[in-house]
């Protein structure tokens, strides 16, 4: 992406707040008790199940970027026609890589609002690893289904769609200072997603690995985590990195960027269901013509854990094939997390546009081919 995609926070007004942000993570994960092994539990999951995939994607595009030398915020730029069914595209490859740049395309102007629609549509997010390694006869259905869904909503919306979301928030934002060459910081958190990655990819696989090397992965995954959380919360950008940093250094700051979001969400998810006696999956198998439409509205929460649990009740038999399609088109997995923090009112109307394929698409589903997939 080109280096307008950068945006710099006053140095004294953000770092404080992430520092309190930190300090919160870490009493929580040293509390004593159910707390804190609870805590420790969900910031592993979120480091092996989201952190290391969004790095690994990250990683694949920045470096693409750099090796061949081209910009794919550019690219969408000039692909005209081409844009919608390109970020729609990038969009649906799994993980939320591909969507997170689109979205940091659009606050550059490299992309018009059709663009963010369709990548936010056609993504599964993380969910997408886990059904394609379970599941690969309903991936084969659910992604290209997802793609060819995100196309025709982008294209839509460009028609009747005509009022742009970015331009205070680019007014508001200062072109971010160069950090430099790779810091050991970056290399050090790249090489912990090693064997995050290792772990998560063998998760997918149904494979419990509890140790590397002789560590527990909880130790390792905790690790990873805090020096995320320590490169985020003392880093000069607010979101998106430039692209003439390093992409061992875009990909270190903005999967920290986008882990504490993916955090918080897991730890918040969890604390109600613990602490607050909701039971998703009962509330599921309570009504069965509200499958789909549950499906739907849980799609809309940020991030990919509750994704990922739609797709764990479909792997399982609990929730029809409609509710699973419902969920993969209306949710938007990581790529939310940024787009909230970069245009909040582009976040919301393009989460809230996506509904309305997904809620068609899963009745769809539900009433005319009620035992497909299942």
């Amino acid at each position: 992406m080109s280096e307008t995609t950068s945006f710099a926070a006053p140095m004294g007004q953000l770092r404080p707040r992430r520092l309190l942000v930190l300090a919160i993570f870490a009493a929580l994960a040293l509390a004593p008790g159910h707390l804190g092994s609870l805590t420790r539990e969900l910031m592993t999951d979120a480091y092996v199940q989201v952190s290391v995939f969004v790095a690994a994607t990250l990683l694949l595009f920045y470096g693409a970027e750099r090796i061949f030398n081209f910009d794919i915020g550019q690219v969408l730029s000039n692909a005209r026609g081409a844009q919608v069914p390109l970020a729609a595209l990038l969009g649906t490859t799994p993980g939320c890589g591909g969507a997170v740049v689109v979205v940091a395309a659009y606050s550059s102007g490299h992309v018009g609002f059709g663009a963010v629609v369709a990548t936010l549509t056609a993504t599964m997010g993380d969910a997408a690893f886990l059904l394609i390694a379970t599941r690969p006869d309903a991936a084969i259905v659910v992604l290209p289904l997802s793609l060819v869904v995100g196309i025709l909503s982008g294209w839509i919306v460009d028609r009747l769609h005509k009022v742009e979301y970015r331009a205070s928030t680019l007014a508001s934002c200062e072109l971010a200072p160069l950090i430099g060459k790779t810091r050991p910081q970056d290399v050090a958190y790249l090489l912990l997603a090693i064997p995050g990655f290792y772990v998560g990819a063998a998760q997918l696989g149904q494979i419990d690995i509890s140790h590397i090397a002789g560590l527990p992965i909880q130790w390792l995954a905790l690790v990873g985590t805090f020096l995320g959380l320590t490169i985020w919360a003392t880093s000069k950008v607010s979101a998106m990195t430039n692209a003439k940093d390093s992409p061992l250094t875009r990909t270190a700051e903005e999967t920290s960027f986008i882990s504490v979001w993916v955090i918080g969400a897991y730890l918040a998810y969890d604390y109600v269901a613990e602490f607050g006696g909701l039971d998703l999956e009962l509330l599921f198998q309570s009504i069965a013509p509200l499958l789909p439409l549950m499906g739907v509205l849980v799609g809309l929460i940020p991030g990919c854990g509750p994704q990922v649990l739609v797709t764990t009740l479909y792997l399982n038999g609990i929730i029809p094939f409609a509710a699973l399609m419902g969920n993969a088109v209306s949710n938007d997995g990581d790529a939310l997390f940024p787009a909230i923090a970069l245009n909040p009112k582009a976040a919301i109307v393009a989460t809230v546009y996506s509904t309305i394929p997904a809620t068609i698409l899963a009745y769809a589903f539900f009433l005319f081919a009620p035992g497909f997939m299942n």
